[in-house]
């Protein structure tokens, strides 16, 4: 789930950049992967002091970084020596690396299992860190426009946007949905390798170190034949990487045909629906992701295919139990925790987002934890998580379109737990602040505070409409910054506006 503290971490990532002076590196690089050039010395740019001092300023700024590795090593353990240190630390590791083992956590899911993470120690992180600053500029050239997940500046909201704008513009209300079995733990080492070849990055001696990255020992489980970790700071690039050449096929399959209306975008789909071609179109989210098409008989080819490929080309299997496909005129589909379909308006469909109904079950269990905890511990940074995680899902969750009778019945469901066992330690009086008043002061709802703190009232929400993002949208190049802090420039207005007035 993007969090808008997630947004706001990946927005100081491009303010360092821009800092550090690393920009013109990485517009240079992404400028030339768009023209298909071969890199064979990637190594050299990742060692330079500029770079590494950058992936030190981006790790410490990462809440990770206080999380530690086998060697219980972390930021804090790193800031206590002079940076240039660590730069000749870091730039003699590169000459001959060896990764030390992974430590394994296994962290719960919302359907009650659980995940596992493969935490790298604070060192390795920042060989990951170097790298991944040199090869994202690389790969963001060569990645398909409809991949939304651990991409810069690309969000879930974007994500639902894209599906939003397939159902209600394009009329496309059939869904693929399938689910890969243990994507993460099957990611084939040599096929990665080779598309990270075939998408130019042909630095040996860098592909040597990723090799030994993918097989890091894990601690008591041993050496990885297969499978990109989860935790560590190049899987979530890794894994795009793997999937990208599925995304670009289905484009190939529609949208990328060749025709003689060539020079218009509409001319050319216009060419092509005339055609016993299978309109379809992917929206993804690392690997979330689901294909849209016009009629059943399309979507269950669609299905059969892409299952297909997926086996014999990445060696993936689906899940048979999870993957449909789904008429969303009748049926919901679910995606980044929403449900979506589409209903019948006037003369056409339009589509109805709702939570999904694992996560409104996440989200009622927290809270009911929650209000336990500040029963039996009634302190106030206890009330101001509850308050975070309310306003938390409402930035997530405000993009669909019904999520005020979702929240309605939220409330109703978890308001007596509320009212009951926080009886003793709640008042009825309102203790207002900026954010109260600002996004639930025109709210006219019964009021609970606890240690003077006036919980935000959760069916305080109203829909809005998710963000769209521009193609031409990219931290790589001087177009595509201009619309970044344009986004900017509007989140932080009234930040700016409080420094001018407030120079002191």
């Amino acid at each position: 789930m993007a969090t808008s503290k997630e947004s706001l971490l990946k927005k100081q990532k491009l303010r360092n950049n821009e800092y550090y002076d690393s920009q013109e590196i990485q517009d240079i690089l992404y400028r030339k992967s768009k023209e298909n050039y071969d890199f064979k010395d990637l190594i050299s740019e990742k060692i330079t002091e500029r770079n590494i001092v950058l992936a030190y300023r981006n790790i410490k700024n990462n809440k990770g970084s206080k999380t530690a590795g086998v060697n219980e090593t972390t930021i804090k353990n790193i800031e206590n020596y002079p940076i240039s240190k660590w730069v000749e630390y870091i730039q003699e590791r590169f000459k001959n690396f060896e990764p030390m083992s992974v430590r394994r956590v296994e962290i719960p899911k919302p359907d009650g299992g659980t995940r596992p993470l493969g935490i790298p120690t604070i060192e390795d992180r920042m060989v990951q860190q170097c790298i991944k600053q040199i090869l994202e500029p690389i790969a963001e050239a060569k990645f398909y426009h409809g991949s939304y997940g651990f991409r810069c500046d690309r969000s879930a909201e974007n994500a639902i946007s894209k599906v939003n704008s397939l159902i209600n513009i394009n009329k496309l209300h059939y869904a693929v949905d399938i689910d890969i079995k243990g994507f993460f733990d099957n990611v084939n080492h040599g096929k990665l390798l080779k598309q990270m070849w075939t998408m130019g990055i042909k630095d040996k001696a860098l592909l040597c170190i990723i090799s030994k990255i993918l097989k890091t020992e894990i601690e008591g489980i041993g050496i990885p034949n297969k499978g990109t970790p989860q935790g560590g700071i190049l899987s979530p690039l890794l894994s795009n990487i793997v999937l990208n050449e599925l995304d670009w096929w289905i484009e190939s399959q529609w949208r990328g045909m060749k025709t003689k209306a060539y020079w218009n975008q509409y001319a050319k789909i216009a060419a092509l629906k005339k055609s016993k071609l299978k309109e379809m179109y992917i929206v993804r989210y690392a690997d979330d992701f689901k294909i849209l098409t016009k009629d059943v008989k399309s979507a269950q080819k669609i299905f059969v295919a892409v299952s297909k490929w997926l086996n014999e080309r990445l060696g993936l299997e689906i899940n048979k139990e999870k993957s449909k496909v789904i008429n969303l005129r009748k049926n919901y589909s679910n995606f980044l925790g929403f449900k979506i379909k589409a209903v019948k308006k006037r003369k056409g469909y339009v589509i109805n987002s709702r939570i999904s109904d694992k996560a409104k079950s996440n989200i009622l269990e927290k809270y009911r934890k929650q209000i336990d905890k500040i029963k039996n511990k009634p302190k106030v940074y206890n009330v101001e998580k509850l308050n975070s995680m309310i306003l938390g899902w409402h930035n997530y969750y405000r993009i669909a379109t019904h999520v005020n009778l979702d929240f309605s019945e939220i409330n109703y469901l978890v308001r007596k737990r509320l009212f009951n066992r926080a009886r003793s330690i709640r008042s009825d009086k309102l203790y207002l602040n900026k954010t109260y008043e600002k996004i639930y002061g025109s709210y006219n709802f019964e009021t609970t505070s606890i240690c003077k703190i006036t919980i935000f009232p959760i069916a305080g929400i109203k829909f809005k409409l998710p963000s769209y993002i521009k193609n031409e949208a990219s931290r790589y190049t001087v177009k595509g910054r201009y619309y970044l802090h344009k986004d900017l420039d509007i989140e932080f207005k009234e930040a700016i506006k409080f420094l001018i007035t407030n120079p002191i």
